[in-house]
Formats: structure tokens, C-alpha cells, sequence
């Protein structure tokens, strides 16, 4: 396993608090659909699950930068992207309370995850070279003719019955 830089663990400690932020949100918005506070029963209980879900997700890419591990940079810049959004929806809505700490941690995971030490961690390694192949023909061979004996011999097609 790869040395995690410490600008990493912090990127991914935002992460989590993402996650559990996302988490309380829907434990709220689950008791507010049972307690008959949501405008509709249906959407209530599926902004419920969708927010269950996305807290999930988020835990699962806080998890993926714990373990140094290259697929979780997008899925986190882009999550860092949403929040940031969001979080400047809130301000704008005067809920402050929830809008700054999504802004700062917005913020702050995204420049830990643009660092260089998190962009080298997180590099993916460079493919391979293919084991052995052809050496290339020269364009003066591939036009000739070839002879009768090195063709390979023609099967007839399989008859149809």
C-alpha cells in the first residue's frame, strides 16, 4: 500500500463529515415524512432514500481515499463540486447552519485533493507495454504477391442441408 499523505486524510476526514452530515439530514427528513410533515407521503420517503443512499456512497468514497485508492479522486472532486453547490444554495436560503460548514468543507477537501502529494498518491500506475509483438512490415512486402506453396489451403464452405 501506498504512504498516504496526511493533506489526504484530511480530504477524506471531509469526506466522512460529508457523509454524516448527509446522513442526519436524512434521519431529520425520515422523521418528518412519518411524523406527516412532508408535502406528499411518496416524496417524502423517496428524498429519504435517495439521502440514505448518497450518504452511503459518500462513506464508501471517504473509505476509497483512506485506502489510497485511484478510482475514489473523481467520484471525491465531483462530490466536493455538489456540496459546494449546495452549500451555496443554503447561504442563499439563510441556512446558514447547514450552508458554511458545507462551503468550508467544500472547499477545503477540494484544495487537499488538488495538492500534488494527493495528486501523486492517488496517480494511477502506467500501463504496460504489450509482451512481444510483430516486428512491423516494411511497405515494400506487404504488396507482394505470395506464393502458392505458403497459402494456406482453402475449405469449401459446409453445405447446407
Amino acid at each position: 500500500m501506498q504512504d498516504r499523505p496526511v493533506v489526504l486524510s484530511g480530504a477524506a476526514a471531509a469526506q466522512a463529515a460529508e457523509a454524516a452530515g448527509v446522513l442526519i439530514a436524512s434521519v431529520l427528513s425520515a422523521m418528518d415524512t412519518a411524523a406527516g410533515k412532508s408535502y406528499q407521503l411518496s416524496s417524502g420517503i423517496a428524498l429519504t432514500a435517495i439521502g440514505f443512499a448518497t450518504a452511503g456512497f459518500l462513506a464508501v468514497v471517504a473509505v476509497g481515499l483512506v485506502r489510497v485508492r485511484p478510482w475514489s479522486r473523481t467520484p471525491a472532486l465531483l462530490s466536493q463540486l455538489f456540496t459546494l453547490i449546495v452549500g451555496i444554495i443554503m447561504l442563499q436560503g439563510h441556512r446558514v447552519e447547514w450552508g458554511a460548514p458545507a462551503v468550508l468543507l467544500a472547499v477545503a477537501a477540494a484544495a487537499a485533493l488538488l495538492l500534488p502529494a494527493s495528486l501523486r498518491a492517488l496517480a494511477r500506475e502506467p500501463r504496460s507495454e504489450p509482451a512481444a509483438a510483430a516486428p512491423p512490415v516494411p511497405p515494400a512486402a506487404r504488396n507482394r504477391p505470395v506464393p502458392p506453396a505458403a497459402r494456406k489451403p482453402r475449405t469449401p464452405p459446409a453445405s447446407r442441408r
